[in-house]
């Protein structure tokens, strides 16, 4: 089973559109069983809060189903052991995210292991810029295409 870890700053909006949007394509190719994924965020700002009724909207015009009662939730270092991927939405998430190994006590050797697992998210569709941030541009649309991109190319190597 592959586990993937999708971040972003607050897990209310590009991360758990992730999540569900990469679990729904998993689901049509038969791969469901074969994955695991979550979603967290790098700060504490939006921790214990559902993701963002706009980002909600989205993903049901879209279709892609979502569980309403999800909650963001700040990741640990331990998480970062746990997961065989780290898709950061942007640089800054990767910068937090360093930041965040640094301090969680783990060996050397494991916060190496952690960094080795990151990634950027458009870097799967060929692309180094950040998955259009949705908080600042209020356009969904643009992040949820962006994300299905990714999500497409990133199921499509694990085929």
């Amino acid at each position: 089973m592959t586990s993937v870890l999708f971040l972003c700053h607050g897990n209310i909006c590009r991360s758990p559109m992730a999540e569900f949007i990469f679990l729904a394509l998993a689901r049509a190719k038969g791969l469901a069983d074969k994955v695991h994924v979550e979603s967290m965020a790098v700060s504490t700002e939006e921790i214990g809060n559902r993701i963002y009724p706009p980002a909600r909207q989205c993903l049901r015009q879209h279709g892609v189903w979502f569980d309403p009662d999800r909650t963001a939730r700040q990741v640990t270092g331990q998480d970062c052991l746990r997961f065989d991927m780290i898709i950061c939405m942007d640089r800054s998430n990767m910068r937090w995210l360093d930041s965040i190994i640094d301090r969680s006590g783990l060996t050397q050797t494991q916060k190496d292991e952690c960094r080795s697992k990151v990634r950027l998210m458009m870097s799967f569709c060929g692309k180094q810029r950040d998955v259009a941030d949705p908080w600042y541009t209020d356009d969904f649309e643009t992040t949820f295409q962006d994300v299905l991109c990714a999500c497409e190319a990133l199921i499509a190597t694990l085929m």
